[in-house]
């Protein structure tokens, strides 16, 4: 008897097994189920809001880049802060904003650099000049062409956000907290008014201290540039802005995030595909905001004639180094034939030799 049972026990015991195998096997086809739903949601998803774009696709031999530059491991793409007054975010508008955004292929880690707008650069016309002139000249494909001949980049799709749009997604947020020092307060009231007035909204004059800025005094903390640090003190606020609403849109609903895009994207400007959009939104929720920095990271401002106030780089070859160390950490780098040309033309006309 007591083998009996023993035998009937093994015999429970096993069935059991075979059940929770069958069980975790449902679990395991279920959850692989609902991931493709959700993929297939998501792509869905963005198919239908793709139209909503100011779509700027490029043709064959569009964009150029420097003889062997070539980057598998990381993806880069050029983000420009458009100032337009009528909506138009090709040739003719004045980029505020010039970003170099790395993502990490692997790790989706996402690393900031804002160029500096009055950088001295070559231009694709064969021309020094400010790092926002080629925009103006030649729209999103010049500057980046620009970018690419001078830091060896391989840039080849872009995003521009009118700067209307950015004021549009802070209130729908509910504002960014923002620690605003006096002399910047002072800066926001000089120009808030004329913010208000091109974005279409109402302007707060404001004190410093650490508060929540509504749409019209972010964009107006972003822009603001004379006595509070000239450029540099600019791109580091615009770095602060976008990681601030990095953060905010993290802890936002997705009924919210419709709304923003059903409002915003009819005011960004693109190049990038569906095949590609689709391709960097299946991955959007693994994405982490890194490190931000100015370039050049080593500079001095001068004054060069035909050209006026320009951020000169102490070694423009040795910042276009750390540029690479800094965006691309896992690949080794090696500066091209091309990039020593424009440096050496560069510190013949400023002077300016390596720190």
């Amino acid at each position: 008897m007591k083998q009996g049972r023993s035998l009937k026990e093994a015999k429970a015991e096993r069935a059991a097994k075979k059940k929770r195998a069958r069980r975790r096997r449902r679990v395991i086809v279920l959850l692989v189920e609902l991931l493709i739903l959700f993929t297939l949601l998501g792509i869905g998803y963005v198919m239908s809001k793709y139209g909503k774009f100011q779509l700027n696709l490029f043709g064959d031999g569009d964009i150029v880049k420097n003889e062997g530059v070539r980057n598998e491991e990381y993806t880069t793409i050029a983000l420009f802060g458009g100032d337009s007054r009528e909506g138009e975010l090709e040739a003719g508008t004045h980029a505020d904003t010039i970003m170099i955004v790395s993502i990490d292929n692997e790790t989706k880690e996402v690393k900031l650099v804002s160029v500096y707008r009055d950088l001295i650069v070559k231009r694709p016309d064969g021309k020094l000049g400010k790092a926002n002139s080629p925009y103006f000249l030649g729209g999103p494909k010049e500057a980046i062409n620009t970018l690419n001949q001078n830091f060896d980049l391989d840039i080849e799709d872009y995003v521009t956000v009118d700067f209307t749009a950015m004021a549009d997604v802070v209130d729908m947020l509910g504002g960014i907290e923002i620690d605003v020092t006096d002399a910047e307060a002072a800066e926001i009231n000089n120009y808030i008014d004329e913010t208000a007035s091109v974005v279409g909204k109402k302007a707060k004059h404001m004190k410093g201290g650490l508060q929540t800025l509504d749409g019209v005094q972010a964009v107006t903390y972003s822009r603001i540039r004379k006595n509070v640090g000239g450029d540099y003190g600019r791109t580091e606020r615009q770095r602060v802005v976008i990681q601030k609403l990095a953060e905010r849109v993290k802890d936002t609903d997705l009924s919210t995030i419709n709304d923003i895009i059903d409002t915003v994207f009819s005011k960004v400007s693109t190049s990038f595909s569906l095949k590609d959009m689709i391709h960097l939104a299946t991955g959007v929720l693994q994405y982490k905001l890194g490190d931000a920095k100015g370039f050049a990271f080593e500079h001095t401002d001068g004054n060069v004639e035909g050209i006026g106030s320009v951020v000169i780089p102490l070694g423009v070859a040795e910042n276009v180094e750390e540029l690479h160390a800094f965006l691309y950490p896992k690949k080794e780098y090696a500066i091209s034939e091309t990039v020593r040309e424009i440096a050496n033309e560069i510190e013949s006309v400023t002077g300016c030799m390596e720190r």
